[in-house]
């Protein structure tokens, strides 16, 4: 429930070069003012559920080259591991669940998300 204060004080004390929302869980417009930035967001399992369609449209609403994927948050597993401690080998249903989403093959959302991460970690 912290998004406005978060988003003021960034504005108000300067966002780092690159900033990332972690376990987004924003709505759209939320999205917009991170798109409108430059600032990323990195999301989770949860978006995998069906009563999650505000964060489905929040997705849907960045750039691809401002979106990542969550590995490991323990609480954040996709639906077919809803119930389960989450782990790094749920992070593929995520990623096949957003390329799904965005209408595009799966091996092009890898790269999209790998560029993205080495952009943001520098690696």
């Amino acid at each position: 429930e912290a998004h406005e204060d978060c988003v003021r004080i960034l504005q108000e004390m300067g966002a780092p070069e690159r900033t990332v929302f972690h376990c987004f869980s924003g709505d759209r417009e939320l999205a917009e003012i991170c798109a409108e930035h430059g600032w990323y967001a990195s999301f989770g399992g949860t978006m995998t559920y069906p009563a999650n369609g505000d964060l489905r449209d929040a997705f849907q609403a960045l750039p691809p080259e401002l979106i990542l994927a969550e590995t490991d948050a323990p609480y954040l597993t996709p639906a077919p591991w809803r119930g389960h401690p989450n782990a790094p080998y749920a992070v593929a249903y995520t990623v096949r669940y957003q390329a799904e989403l965005l209408g595009i093959g799966l091996e092009e959302w890898c790269r999209q998300i790998d560029a993205n991460t080495r952009e943001v970690y520098g690696v």
